[in-house]
């Protein structure tokens, strides 16, 4: 099921539209959040506070990230953007969630930038469905993860 388009602000959707006040928002906090170990401690409670908003296999799905990253890849950072939990290196972006609740979706999804390190040869995925927590699940992201951060 998609978000509700409403085009009376060029095409995008509530939720569209409500994600780019957050990413705004994200960014004037950084700006003003000081530097170092505080503002990344902010910025870490604010991926968990983002995760604690969720429900359901969403929520889920969010935790079982966290704690892999925290397992995989503790030099990664974790932050928001775009109001999604993510875990970032040098303060770009490499994995986060984008939980279903988000644009109203069937499934919410794992997604790498560019700054993953996943590149396998002329094409890869960069983004990953996931409609509920399994044993599979885990291992596939405990090894995408721990690729992507190097």
């Amino acid at each position: 099921m998609a978000a509700k388009r409403d085009t009376s602000a060029a095409g995008f959707s509530d939720a569209e539209r409500d994600a780019m006040k957050q990413r705004a928002a994200e960014l004037r906090e950084q700006a003003a959040g000081g530097t170092g170990s505080a503002k990344k401690k902010k910025e870490a409670q604010a991926c968990v506070d983002a995760i604690a908003a969720l429900t359901g296999t969403d929520k889920a799905v969010a935790e079982l990230l966290h704690r892999i990253v925290q397992d995989e890849a503790p030099h990664l950072d974790p932050k928001t953007w775009y109001g999604f939990p993510s875990y970032a290196r040098d303060g770009k972006v490499v994995v986060f969630y984008q939980p279903a609740s988000k644009f109203d979706t069937r499934y919410g999804s794992i997604g790498f930038n560019e700054d993953a390190l996943l590149d396998d040869g002329a094409m890869w995925a960069t983004a990953f469905a996931v409609v509920e927590v399994t044993d599979e699940v885990e291992a596939a992201l405990r090894d995408l993860v721990h690729r992507a951060a190097g």
